[in-house]
């Protein structure tokens, strides 16, 4: 028997010792690599359990073919080649220019927006928009519920369905993990087709479980695209003080509708190997489109607003919404503010803030004073001290917990959408935003901050830096060692 103890012992070194060179040969921050060897050498087995599930790199691997992504990507390059008049911003036409070559995000112009901060806002235009579908209605979400919420825009997309039109729906596995498996059966049954991003399945051990699809979009008919932060939930239309979820979607209309469809098919690709790319899902541009909707009401209409739909992935070769912020921060001459639901910020963005705030521009930083995840909150601390030491200011919203994921910088250029500051969002999650490069624009969503500032409690750097307990400092520290795994 002693011989298989021995066996058992040497099969686990070897175990560990290939994970920890696996971790290294990925060239990961240094950071990120010294957590992981930090988990795999000190928490037996539960460290390679761990490893399996959170730990293993897929950015190298490729789960759609160079040619799919081409054929994907075609009408929507063919509608930015017939844009007249383009003109891009000089001062963000690099910006704009990195994030065409590398993420084949085509700018596009004659955007109108309406911008939504409340669950009720929001999801009355949703269910209008989808009442109103003739063709098709694609939706992307990380949550659905099944509650009263959830099962009414079931209802009204089974009823869609029925009448003809055709109707996908992509939630996240894990995201999803509480809903019971009959509510998406409906759903078929009643002709939604319906796809799991990434599904898990238990006791089948994947580490799919590290990379979720965080986007949260819908297209109805080409014409309409909602993007933004908010899943499909209870929790954004009840609550009281310090437990109502505030957040921030936007409807878009006009050409960016383009970006934010490639990014619903792309991913329908990669759950259902069918491409969809018929120029009935790209229809016309229309140069006027409140003329032909009741969505915009007429001080809503921005209509030479310019825009880029951005998304990240950790198989695209590079974090292009992490890089896009970097060279934000980097490139602001007066300000730039926002607003992040978790703050675990990497390296590179961490340095960006720090550098804008000791040149003096002046950067705010806004996150929830009542975390949903006291471990989050515990391993953000330290991050939080670091900015503020360098200058940055740092708001805590006491007005329920803000989900909202958005930046604003100079009165130039302003961006929402699923992204989280945190190395979850900027390296294993699929996520989405819309990039706006015009003045009305960013003046409206700086203003969205402006007012949730007044909900606000701007940080003591003292007190909250020096004045806590060395215990307390001490295990946010600790904790902190796991940030780039949480």
């Amino acid at each position: 028997m002693i011989y298989i103890h021995w066996a058992i012992l040497i099969i686990y070194v070897a175990t560990i010792i290939g994970a920890i060179f696996a971790v290294l040969m990925d060239n990961r921050q240094p950071a990120k690599t010294m957590a992981w060897i930090l988990v795999l050498l000190f928490i037996p087995l539960v460290g390679i359990v761990l490893y399996y599930f959170f730990g293993q790199n897929t950015r190298k691997e490729k789960y759609i073919s160079q040619r799919s992504l081409d054929q994907l990507t075609k009408r929507s390059m063919l509608s930015f080649v017939e844009q007249r008049d383009l003109q891009l911003p000089k001062e963000h036409e690099t910006l704009i220019r990195q994030f065409t070559q590398q993420n084949w995000a085509l700018p596009f112009k004659d955007n109108d927006v309406e911008i939504y901060t409340d669950g009720y806002a929001f999801f009355t235009s949703l269910l209008k928009a989808i009442g109103q579908a003739r063709h098709h209605i694609h939706l992307s979400t990380y949550i659905i519920d099944d509650d009263p919420l959830g099962r009414l825009i079931a209802d009204v997309l089974i009823d869609k369905a029925r009448q003809g039109v055709e109707v996908r729906l992509i939630y996240d596995d894990v995201g999803c993990w509480r809903v019971p498996s009959s509510f998406f059966e409906r759903l078929r049954v009643g002709g939604v087709d319906v796809h799991a991003f990434m599904p898990v399945h238990f006791p089948a051990f994947t580490s799919k479980v590290n990379y979720r699809n965080h986007r949260k979009l819908c297209i109805v008919d080409g014409q309409l695209g909602f993007i933004g932060g908010m899943n499909i939930a209870m929790r954004y239309l009840r609550g009281t003080e310090h437990t109502a979820w505030r957040d921030t979607h936007l409807l878009v209309q006009g050409g960016a509708v383009y970006g934010i469809q490639r990014a619903f098919l792309v991913d329908w690709y990669f759950v259902d190997r069918t491409l969809i790319s018929g120029d009935e899902y790209y229809p016309p541009i229309n140069q006027h489109p409140t003329s032909n909707t009741q969505h915009l009401t007429p001080n809503t209409q921005y209509p030479t607003t310019l825009a880029q739909v951005v998304t990240s992935s950790p198989i695209a070769q590079w974090p292009d919404i992490m890089q896009g912020y970097v060279r934000i921060l980097l490139e602001a001459k007066h300000y730039v503010y926002m607003e992040t639901p978790y703050f675990l910020p990497t390296e590179p963005i961490l340095f960006a803030m720090r550098t804008a705030a000791l040149a003096g521009i002046d950067v705010r930083l806004m996150v929830p004073a009542h975390p949903d995840s006291k471990l989050l909150e515990w391993a953000s601390r330290s991050y939080l001290v670091e900015t503020l030491d360098a200058g940055v200011k740092v708001y805590l919203y006491e007005a329920g917990f803000n989900h909202s994921k958005l930046l604003v910088a100079d009165d130039s250029l302003c961006t929402c959408g699923s992204t989280n500051i945190d190395f979850r969002s900027f390296e294993n999650n699929f996520e989405a935003n819309i990039f706006f490069y015009d003045e009305a624009m960013a003046m409206r969503m700086k203003q969205v901050f402006l007012e949730d500032q007044a909900h606000c409690q701007l940080v003591d750097e003292q007190t909250f830096a020096h004045r806590r307990p060395f215990t307390h400092r001490l295990w946010e520290s600790l904790i902190r060692l796991l940030s780039p795994l949480l």
